[in-house]
């Protein structure tokens, strides 16, 4: 018995109705450490594929009841994907192409060095089982939350102001005024919403502390502070920023 450890043995399913050659396969496979099933005609291959459920079927072509093309062409009909390796006394190149145009994983003529056979089951499982693998998931981040006023650009990631291109120094609570209006999207926000957001409930500051610091935004992102285009006073009411684009052409989360 292996270790409990040991990953799950792969299922082949070998289809042949030559006694030796099917015992030769089984021998040398179970070998290998493969899980080995053996069908001797074809409508039992095709129910055994149906019900094992195995990681590769070895399928000869000549065989009893249902040919082994027939039964490739039912199990991919049916939605089967186990990789198949075609055996076939018929070496022609058109035997070829049939087969892998029925959907064959590979096609191996009679007489065939086992060794080779061998290497081939091996590859298309490790194939097979890469295709099946989940992809890891990459992470996408989140877009970028910016935002264009004008010749300006704040960028609420980076926390960063920068005005035609150049950078532009904020204090920290400057930044967090301008981020609260951004965030926004253009609606006005009463002296006490912005309090609220900016610096919490429990803050006792008086209108004009937003007044002093909408006036310091001014004077970093408008082109004539006293004539504002981007940073509106809306009376009886606050401050709205007007005029916000996005770059990337998506409005940032609120």
């Amino acid at each position: 018995m292996p270790p409990p450890n040991d990953p799950p043995m792969k299922r082949v399913l070998v289809v042949e109705d030559d006694p030796g050659i099917a015992l030769g396969l089984q021998i040398n496979l179970q070998n290998e450490r493969y899980e080995v099933h053996l069908a001797d005609d074809g409508e039992k291959g095709l129910r055994m594929a149906r019900e094992l459920a195995p990681d590769l079927m070895i399928l000869d072509v000549m065989l009893p009841k249902m040919n082994g093309f027939e039964v490739l062409q039912t199990l991919r009909k049916e939605g089967h994907d186990l990789p198949i390796i075609v055996l076939s006394a018929r070496s022609g190149e058109m035997d070829k192409v049939s087969g892998l145009e029925l959907g064959a994983e590979d096609y191996v003529a009679k007489p065939f060095s086992l060794a080779e056979l061998l290497a081939r089951v091996r590859g298309a499982i490790r194939r097979h089982s890469a295709r099946e693998a989940p992809r890891p998931v990459v992470p996408v981040p989140p877009p970028r939350l910016a935002l264009r006023i004008g010749e300006a650009e704040v960028d609420l990631d980076a926390r960063l102001l920068t005005v035609a291109g150049a950078p532009v120094e904020m204090t920290a609570t400057e930044f967090d005024v301008l981020a609260c209006l951004s965030r926004a999207r253009g609606r006005a926000l009463s002296r006490e919403k912005i309090f609220q957001e900016v610096w919490g409930p429990n803050h006792h500051g008086t209108p004009r502390t937003i007044d002093n610091f909408i006036q310091q935004i001014r004077a970093k992102l408008e082109p004539d502070p006293q004539v504002p285009r981007y940073v509106m006073t809306v009376r009886g009411v606050g401050y709205r920023l007007a005029d916000q684009e996005p770059p990337n052409g998506n409005h940032p989360s609120s």
